[in-house]
């Protein structure tokens, strides 16, 4: 199974230093096209344009956290297929249970290093 690194990915987060950060160890894993979004409005809008093949967001954000633009990810029917990882520096059950329901295809509790999103990535897409 071989994943596509060409594809577009998708980074949402309110605070740009983890952006970059995130931008970097997507790099570090071979991940070179990547767009990012300051908030689930302006990533709901950016994937409605179409071709993205994975989004990574942050879920605490204003004014549309992670999780509403999840449920707006899924209830579109154009979208609802994309793969979709969360992630936050809470990892209460509650959370994770309500990311699941929503259709979150994986969870990252931060901090994480590249080995961490690189299993994730291939968690979520190996089972396209």
């Amino acid at each position: 199974m071989t994943i596509d690194k060409a594809m577009n990915v998708l980074i949402v987060d309110d605070y740009k230093t983890m952006l970059r950060i995130i931008r970097n160890l997507l790099k570090q894993i071979d991940f070179h096209n990547v767009d990012e979004a300051t908030d689930g409005a302006e990533a709901l809008g950016k994937l409605r344009a179409g071709g993205y093949g994975l989004v990574i967001s942050d879920w605490n954000m204003a004014p549309m956290t992670g999780l509403q633009l999840l449920q707006e990810v899924r209830a579109d029917a154009k979208l609802k297929a994309t793969p979709f990882i969360m992630i936050t520096a809470e990892s209460k059950a509650e959370n994770v249970v309500a990311a699941k329901q929503a259709g979150v295809s994986n969870y990252i509790v931060k901090p994480f290093n590249a080995e961490t999103l690189r299993e994730k990535i291939e968690k979520v897409l190996g089972n396209a």
